[in-house]
């Protein structure tokens, strides 16, 4: 259980941390700005996904799914609808979508559910993109863009809104009953969880931040398909960053997102013909020798930091 002392520092190093972000269009270039944006995304996709898979080890790839719902909500009422309301929208329809598909599947385990939410985004897609060329005669859709700075704030917001989610989730009765479906299932049963409906609305929550993120940064765009919408990377992304990251410690996939976003900016521009072998080998390094991820790595300088690190009894 966290101190106090534990708690109050964590309050005053997020404080610290949305004061840098709210000044940053005020004293970073453009590109800076974009940046932090697409590590904002990213933060946000890897945290929701850590939401629902973190404490109950279900492995989801349904997350390009719910991305992709938000960016259609952006291209439908984005020209009619201020933009707090099309990301509610998004972030509702993304959440529709995911406790519908999880009242109906979350009885599936392991590879099982793994592969349905894989096919969910291909099932998505399709379905959409014949919809667009023999219904709605369509292909694709136009987006009413924003600017930077209005699309780094939302992000911002949608950060914040996640990051509290997921703290007060650890710290509820809910979120226990989730570590004990993680643990054993039919004990969580036999004890008065309510399984599929815990795993249902948890699974929805997490799709709703990753709605509203797909809404937010599709206004960057000006044009939009369905290939563009649900694209799979969306899926595969957060996954490697919660490994990356670690999902122990509310800290662990931020840390994790923003490393491995950092990486990715990089590596594209100084090596962009062996990025991806490059990622490959980081990524077997840390599965070899952190299997906890980056988390892992930093509980153990913590511990050997702490005060009694010095002293031998």
């Amino acid at each position: 259980m966290k101190t106090p002392g534990k708690t109050y520092g964590s309050f005053i190093a997020l404080i610290a941390l949305l004061g840098l972000l709210a000044g940053v269009p005020g004293y970073a270039s453009s590109y800076t700005v974009i940046l932090i944006t697409n590590i904002l995304m990213h933060v946000v996709l890897t945290l929701s996904w850590a939401i629902f898979s973190g404490p109950t080890g279900y492995i989801s790839l349904a997350s390009a799914a719910f991305f992709g719902a938000g960016v259609y909500a952006s291209a439908l009422f984005s020209p009619t609808l201020p933009l707090p309301a099309v990301i509610l929208i998004g972030g509702s329809a993304s959440f529709i979508l995911a406790f519908l598909v999880g009242s109906l599947t979350l009885r599936l385990k392991g590879m099982y559910f793994t592969m349905f939410t894989f096919g969910l985004v291909e099932l998505v897609r399709n379905s959409l993109h014949w919809w667009e060329v023999n219904i709605t005669g369509t292909v694709g859709r136009l987006i009413i863009s924003a600017d930077n700075m209005t699309i780094f704030y939302a992000m911002v917001g949608i950060f914040v809104s996640v990051l509290v989610v997921s703290y007060l989730i650890r710290r509820s009765r809910f979120g226990l009953a989730l570590e004990s479906i993680g643990a054993s299932e039919e004990a969580a049963a036999h004890s008065g969880v309510n399984v599929t409906r815990v795993k249902a609305v948890t699974f929805a929550v997490s799709a709703f931040f990753m709605g509203a993120a797909g809404t937010t940064m599709s206004m960057r765009w000006t044009y939009i398909d369905p290939t563009t919408a649900f694209n799979i990377q969306f899926s595969f992304m957060p996954v490697l960053m919660a490994i990356f990251g670690g999902t122990g410690h509310l800290y662990a996939p931020i840390v994790g997102a923003t490393v491995f976003s950092l990486l990715e900016e990089l590596l594209t521009t100084k090596f962009p013909y062996y990025y991806m072998l490059i990622f490959g080998l980081i990524m077997l390094a840390v599965i070899r020798f952190m299997p906890r991820g980056l988390e892992g790595g930093i509980e153990k300088w913590r511990k050997s930091a702490g005060p009694g690190s010095m002293v031998k009894t």
